[in-house]
């Protein structure tokens, strides 16, 4: 045996694989075949990525791994639709949570004005931020 620091995607999917397995024997029947990507974008009329959200359907929740909406277009509503869209895919899905996280200098209140609720905090991130985990029911 060995241990080995490499960028191999096939090592990478064949962990994934491995801890979804382990994973699915612990959830109930109806939770089997509901994991998958949820990926919703903001493109502009040159078809160029200008945000989107990046997640995940995990069982009984959708999970968002990023948000994000390029500087110039913020705050022209871009993220509100991208997060209003998200919860659609979540409420056709039957989840009963969507959840995130968040750094103290990105969209703590962001998600806060939408019903997402701290559920717990990392403090001394980068030595001088904190860490949101954020929690919306649906």
């Amino acid at each position: 045996m060995r241990i080995i620091h490499e960028l191999n995607k096939a090592d990478k999917d064949e962990v994934n694989k491995k801890l979804y397995e382990y994973n699915l024997a612990h959830f109930a029947e109806e939770f089997h075949g509901r994991y998958k990507e949820v990926n919703i974008f903001v493109k502009d009329e040159e078809d160029t990525v200008r945000g989107g959200i990046i997640g995940a359907l995990c069982w009984n929740w959708l999970e968002i791994h990023m948000l994000h909406v390029d500087e110039d277009l913020r705050k022209q509503g871009y993220g509100s639709k991208l997060l209003a869209e998200v919860e659609k895919v979540a409420r056709e899905k039957e989840c009963d949570f969507i959840k995130v996280d968040t750094l103290s200098f990105q969209a703590l209140d962001f998600y806060k004005k939408y019903g997402f609720e701290v559920y717990g905090a990392l403090e001394n991130v980068g030595r001088e931020h904190v860490h949101y985990y954020l929690k919306k029911d649906l």
